[in-house]
């Protein structure tokens, strides 16, 4: 019932396929076809792909329609790693009577895939489409942590029509509140008006400015760590990495960062939708379509290299640091298995239920040694501030 706004997948996918390689993924991941129907191996699956043709939100759009079989071409050409998790191809969700008809459609084929922790990997489509992955966590029970890599935040105003500009707006003021986090990566300064960089700081997320990321891919790491939905944003990507009317801008991420991003947020144990928004057909879309199909690619090898190390329960395999200082005593913790850090915020212990699985905050070595120079970690402090506000 719930996978009945879905269409198939083109029938020249299907033939494509034909003159690939067995070992190539089109020949690995089970599709949605006209022939054969929704897979019935679906709840068997680690990740489902959905292809969501909804554009009509972005600012600039002119009606023209989406076509993503270029992306499913050269993904399904690439050939898998050493993967243990199966794959579907759930198909097309095409645009409802309305935007919202397709934001509600999309948040009922999430929840289902959701609730059996199978990973929806969505394909887009105007970023907007963000909102109604967000709305899909609604019935989970828990708050949610939303990575954005973008060189905007789009917030847009409160007054102002929804758009890949100005989703993130409404995420925030719409009830039910079950976001906890934002984090934006790859932000650059001159695409975001100072209302808003300072809206950010009033609201305490996570901004970490194009420089300081291409600096040191590293400091991803942490942010995906914690994160429930992470979403891409092509327009991140400098314009020559991607074909001529994909992005404008000179300066942005390259390929092999964007790429290391998406395998940072598939190795994160939390991360549980991931997206990719903004593309745009074109005459020499080739390229693009390879990049967005070589970072699903690295998506999905993170997830099978997942370790689930994060500390739940029990912290016999972790070796603990007590660091004092003049604010409040911190509370490191190392695991054995990757040597991966977090720090306990005991603060937020006590508030409700929905908030107990942020007690342990990721963060880095450097963190740790920052706080032993009397340095207190920024992010520790930004969860700090947000819980006595």
């Amino acid at each position: 019932m719930e996978f009945e706004f879905l269409s198939p997948v083109n029938d020249l996918l299907i033939a494509h396929n034909e003159l690939l390689s067995k070992q190539a993924l089109g020949n690995q991941i089970t599709v949605h076809t006209s022939k054969h129907g929704i897979p019935e191996t679906v709840a068997d699956a680690k990740f489902a792909i959905i292809a969501v043709l909804e554009n009509r939100s972005d600012i600039n759009y002119l009606g023209e329609e989406l076509n993503l079989l270029e992306i499913r071409k050269a993904l399904f050409s690439l050939f898998p790693g050493n993967w243990s998790h199966k794959i579907v191809d759930l198909g097309n969700l095409h645009k409802g009577e309305t935007v919202d008809d397709t934001y509600a459609a999309l948040k009922t084929i999430m929840e289902p895939l959701l609730k059996k922790n199978i990973i929806p990997i969505i394909i887009g489509g105007s970023q907007d489409l963000m909102y109604a992955m967000y709305r899909a966590y609604d019935n989970l029970e828990q708050m949610v942590n939303i990575v954005n890599v973008d060189n905007k935040f789009d917030f847009g105003a409160v007054s102002q029509t929804v758009s890949n500009h100005s989703y993130m707006g409404k995420i925030i003021v719409e009830a039910p509140h079950n976001l906890f986090n934002y984090s934006n990566i790859g932000y650059q300064t001159y695409f975001n008006a100072q209302e808003e960089i300072d809206l950010m700081q009033k609201l305490f997320f996570d901004t970490y400015r194009l420089g300081k990321v291409s600096n040191d891919i590293s400091i991803v790491e942490p942010i995906t760590r914690d994160a429930d939905i992470v979403g891409i944003d092509l327009s991140a990507v400098k314009a020559s990495e991607v074909s001529g009317n994909q992005n404008t801008s000179p300066n942005g991420l390259d390929g092999k960062e964007i790429c290391a991003i998406s395998r940072y947020a598939g190795i994160s144990d939390k991360v549980s939708s991931f997206g990719i928004f903004e593309y745009k057909n074109s005459r020499d879309e080739e390229i693009t379509a390879m990049l967005v199909a070589q970072m699903i690619w690295y998506f999905i090898e993170g997830v099978n290299y997942r370790v689930n190390d994060y500390p739940f329960a029990s912290k016999d395999d972790y070796l603990k640091y007590i660091v004092p200082n003049d604010v409040e005593e911190m509370i490191f913790y190392k695991s054995n298995r990757t040597e991966r850090w977090w720090i306990e915020i005991p603060f937020i212990s006590s508030l409700n239920n929905k908030l107990k699985r942020h007690t342990l905050l990721p963060c880095t070595h450097q963190d740790y040694l920052n706080a032993c120079n009397q340095i207190i970690p920024e992010r520790w402090w930004m969860a700090y501030k947000k819980s006595i506000n």
